[in-house]
């Protein structure tokens, strides 16, 4: 697989969950259930989504238009890591916070967090650093 492709597919996968975040007024019903926090809090949960959010795009946009300076490159090699860690920890957190729960959401979002670490891992194991 060439490294257009395998970052093209760690584009659609962060740009797709900057999609559903973006959802996320809607699928929890946030005007509503956000009601019953305090203002602040109800503010850092609406930021932090949607902080997030730019964080999924920004990332998509560096996968499709720098992939071989993301491969091959120290600091491209460096941003990778930090999204496979990223997923790695999100993943974690899922059994951390979501204990018990047993709903097949979950257990799909936990599938698509561990996706997330293996695409963004794979430029790390197929692509060989430059120099």
């Amino acid at each position: 697989m060439s490294t257009q492709a395998m970052l093209l597919l760690c584009a659609v996968h962060s740009a797709a969950l900057g999609v559903f975040h973006l959802c996320f007024w809607r699928l929890f019903d946030w005007n509503r259930q956000l009601a019953q926090l305090d203002r602040a809090n109800r503010a850092i949960v609406q930021i932090l989504n949607l902080r997030l959010t730019f964080v999924f795009f920004a990332v998509a946009a560096l996968c499709l238009l720098y992939p071989d300076a993301l491969a091959s490159t120290p600091l491209g090699r460096a941003l990778l890591v930090v999204m496979m860690l990223f997923w790695v920890g999100r993943t974690i957190e899922q059994f951390v916070f979501l204990r018990g729960l047993r709903h097949p959401a979950v257990h799909a979002l936990t599938a698509v967090f561990v996706l997330g670490a293996v695409l963004f891992a794979l430029p790390l194991w197929l692509v060989p650093p430059a120099g």
